[in-house]
């Protein structure tokens, strides 16, 4: 269940339908508007929203991955494992405020840890209208947590199958039942395939002219009630639908007399309906009595669903969005209108689908005209329809009350270039919350703060050594800001002294900041600019720097937010800071531990190689080595759990102990169950991993034990590779009276030892034995191994074998290998294998 965006997967039981069926179960258990499941993803400690159901996605991008380290109720029910009920927005604000600040708006929410014996999945979340009672919380929490159970326990079903229970892609957004909509709107039908019997509402009939005595009927008369041309794109859906694959949107068909229908299908989930169809049937176009009203009003009018699939629109509304109806009905509203994507605007569209009051905001329509077209939109709210009236700016299809003209006189002088009353910091904090380096910061500014306050130029200075350096910069003429790189803080420059002085600088145009700072050099001589310190915890981190291509005043809501915005951006770089210098300190810790030259033996080869994770940029405990111990070699690789500093410490102190023990002639067993009781009695909080080979380079013969670490491989001369079985016992670092049963190999002339830790073999949502699998046929390729092709031979096999892994951009572990090999004896010498016995 790696996540897909696609409903291929949606047969009854499998992992889609599973998901969808369940967010649809708790919508109806809550009595909600909109729900959704979030599941564990392939990267630790976030959880990724998998369905969500009766919103847009696009909408709610911010809130599709969340840490569990956050103060949400989802990360709350998730690390606790227990429900989260919120009666309204007061108590969302006082427990949850970072929520509320995001989606300050009216409105109730229930969310339920999926659970399965002692395996937390993810958490079932679903949005209502607000309570007053209390008391209603209570059966809400217990229907919501039977659909969780349910849930939990066909997840750990598809889990015992092989399926890996993770979520890494975009959510899937579904359309759930409809319930209470205008009859001249949508009609509803079922169909039985067994019994051929169709029944339907009276909005069905009204709109099909299908069954109008209200007896039950079949699929034919639903496909003869529609145009010919569309009877078998019609009957093959129903027909797949039933087998529980249902089309991935609405299909548009026609009317017997040519008039544009929507047709959306999806199984049913009810109680002994396995295999019944549900359906809606929508008429985007007028045909209605209302909708033929609609079609001659003098405003424009069109209406969207909760999942922003837009259903009608008029005349006047097509004219005024500037595209046909044509193009318009049945498509996403992003999409046919892609102007639409401004935060500014998408803050508004989330308050009309999460609160009950209208709505409305003035929105610039990209035209031939630099200017654009003015248009104030009000969009009044639904249940499963959301409804919007558009006139141009300045203009009122009624009497405007007070606020309304005063906000048609301010859209007049550009409100469209401000932000939605204010601009929610919380999309810039949860981006930024994931931005682990400070050029990962200021992309996340360029794409979440320039487009919101609508610049175009952007840059990032930091302080190092009472000097500021440019550390991203967009927008900006070609070399321009390169003549105030390593400025000093003495320097008379606005990015400078909004720093020093703390106090951010607005100029509402280039002359204004001319007069402030003469013989500056100018990048333009049109626009406006806004400064601001970047200050974390009192701590000067640096300056930022916005610019926009037109004059523009700030008004002091803006000056406020920014202010504010100004300072998370501050303490991400200031914590992208300590991160580096943690990730520093760890690798350089890391790589004064790890060998720097692998001991030898004129008959044995031996390459290592490793490489550190990426995602997070954490440095883990992976660690190899080749040891002289008696008259042999130790070949060694281990994993310290976790990852930084802690985790590279103990690998130091485990490859010591390993270390000291091998050259002390112990046995491997011994050696393994000192380095176990050592660890113990160190107690890191940690546990390891470790094979441990003692190998004689004369005979071959080699004596291997084991401690929870994946299996290692052996090559054959002739190429034949086979995942060895070792039996092992238990990790490091749990249980002092651990023992290490030891098996005996033999590694001939040309053969080839693989040892490796698990970020080799193991990639987020596939089961380890297939990475074991493909290391192992990638290996049995390599080539033959001896000294004629040269002392490189052997290095270049692990590169081939780290090939994949060093593509890979996001590796959240890191990785350890070690190749071992004999050499040919020279010919005619004596090989004392043959006299020996194993061990």
């Amino acid at each position: 269940m790696q996540g897909s965006a696609e409903r291929a997967d949606s047969a009854p039981g499998t992992p889609t339908a599973v998901l969808t069926g369940a967010v649809a179960d708790a919508v109806h258990a809550a009595g909600g508007f909109a729900g959704g499941v979030y599941l564990r993803s392939a990267t630790p400690a976030v959880l990724r929203l998998a369905v969500l159901a009766g919103l847009p996605g696009p909408l709610f991008g911010p809130w599709s991955r969340l840490h569990l380290d956050r103060q949400f109720p989802v990360s709350d029910a998730y690390r606790h494992g227990t429900p989260i009920v919120l009666a309204d927005s007061a108590e969302t604000m006082r427990r949850y405020p970072q929520l509320a600040a995001g989606l300050p708006f009216h409105f109730g929410s229930v969310h339920v840890p999926v659970l399965s014996g002692t395996t937390t999945y993810g958490v079932l979340s679903v949005l209502r209208t607000p309570v007053a009672d209390r008391t209603e919380k209570v059966p809400e929490r217990s229907r919501m947590t039977t659909v969780a159970d349910r849930l939990g326990t066909a997840l750990s079903t598809l889990e015992a199958d092989g399926v890996p229970v993770t979520w890494d892609a975009e959510p899937l957004c579904v359309r759930p039942p409809a319930v209470g909509l205008d009859p001249g709107l949508i009609g509803r039908f079922s169909w039985d395939p067994d019994g051929a019997a169709l029944t339907a509402d009276d909005a069905f009939r009204r709109l099909t002219g299908c069954g109008e005595d209200g007896a039950a009927r079949s699929a034919d008369d639903l496909a003869a009630a529609l145009s010919a041309d569309d009877v078998h794109l019609v009957l093959t859906a129903l027909r797949e639908a039933a087998a529980g694959t249902a089309p991935p949107g609405p299909l548009r068909v026609r009317s017997g007399s040519g008039r544009q229908r929507m047709l959306e299908l999806w199984p049913e989930r009810a109680a002994g309906s396995k295999g019944t169809v549900g359906g809606l049937v929508v008429e985007p176009g007028p045909g209605s009595p209302a909708e033929g009203a609609m079609d001659l009003l003098p405003n424009g009018v069109f209406a969207f669903d909760r999942i922003g699939l837009i259903t009608y629109v008029n005349p006047k509304a097509a004219e005024l969005l500037g595209a046909a109806r044509s193009q318009l009905v049945g498509r996403p509203l992003w999409e046919a209108l892609p102007w639409l994507d401004r935060p500014a605007y998408e803050d508004h569209l989330r308050a009309a689908l999460l609160a009950p009051e209208p709505v409305h905001f003035q929105v610039r329509r990209p035209t031939a005209d630099e200017d654009g077209s003015g248009l104030t939109l009000s969009v009044y709210p639904g249940p499963d329809v959301l409804t919007c009236r558009v006139v141009p700016l300045g203009q009122s299809a009624e009497a405007p009350t007070l606020g309304e003209a005063a906000a048609a006189v301010a859209g007049a002088v550009g409100a469209w270039d401000t932000p939605a009353p204010v601009y929610r910091p919380v999309a810039l904090a949860i981006a930024l919350s994931e931005a682990v380096t400070a050029r990962q910061v200021s992309e996340v500014v360029m794409r979440e703060l320039l487009p919101a306050f609508g610049g175009g130029r952007l840059a990032i200075y930091l302080l190092h050594e009472r000097h500021l350096h440019l550390a991203w910069e967009t927008g900006f003429p070609p070399r321009f800001l390169s003549q105030f790189e390593g400025v000093g803080l003495d320097v008379k420059l606005p990015g400078v002294e909004t720093l020093t002085t703390g106090r951010p600088l607005f100029f509402e145009s280039m002359d204004r900041m001319a007069a402030a700072y003469p013989g500056m050099p100018l990048d333009t001589t049109v626009g406006s600019r806004a400064f601001l310190p970047l200050i974390a915890s009192g701590r000067p981190v640096g300056s930022c720097i916005l610019g926009f291509e037109r004059p523009r005043a700030f008004s002091s809501e803006e000056r406020t937010v920014l202010t504010a915005l100004a300072g998370l951006i501050a303490q991400a770089l200031e914590r992208a800071r300590r991160y580096d210098s943690e990730t520093a300190l760890a690798r350089g810790l890391q790589e004064a531990l790890l060998p720097h030259r692998l001991s030898t033996h004129p008959q044995v080869e031996t390459a290592g190689c490793y490489l550190p994770g990426t995602q997070g940029m954490d440095v883990g405990g992976d660690w190899y080595d080749v040891i002289e111990a008696g008259d042999g070699l130790a070949l060694v690789i281990g994993d310290v759990q976790g990852h930084g500093v802690q985790a590279a410490a103990t690998m130091g102190q485990l490859r010591s102990a390993v270390r000291a023990f091998a050259l002390s002639d112990l046995a491997p067993h011994q050696v393994m169950s000192g380095t176990n009781r050592l660890l113990i009695d160190l107690d890191p909080g940690q546990f390891a991993s470790c094979v441990y080979v003692r190998l004689d380079p004369v005979t071959g013969h080699a004596r291997a034990v084991r401690a929870g670490h994946p299996q290692p491989l052996l090559r054959a001369p002739e190429g034949q590779t086979e995942v060895l079985d070792l039996p092992g016992g238990l990790v490091l670092g749990v249980d002092p009276g651990a023992r290490y049963p030891v098996t005996h190999l033999r590694l001939e002339p040309g053969a080839v030892l693989a040892l490796y830790t698990d970020g080799l073999v193991e990639q987020p949502g596939t089961d380890i034995d297939d990475g074991v699998e493909i290391l192992r046929r990638a290996l049995s390729r390599a080539g033959e191994v001896g000294d004629r092709h040269g002392g490189a031979v052997l290095a270049d096999i692990a590169d081939r074998l780290i090939e994949r892994a060093c593509r890979t951009p996001d590796r959240p572990d890191d990785i350890a290998l070690l190749l071992a090999t004999r050499r040919h004896p020279p010919p005619g010498s004596y090989d004392a294998a043959q006299d020996e016995p194993p061990g």
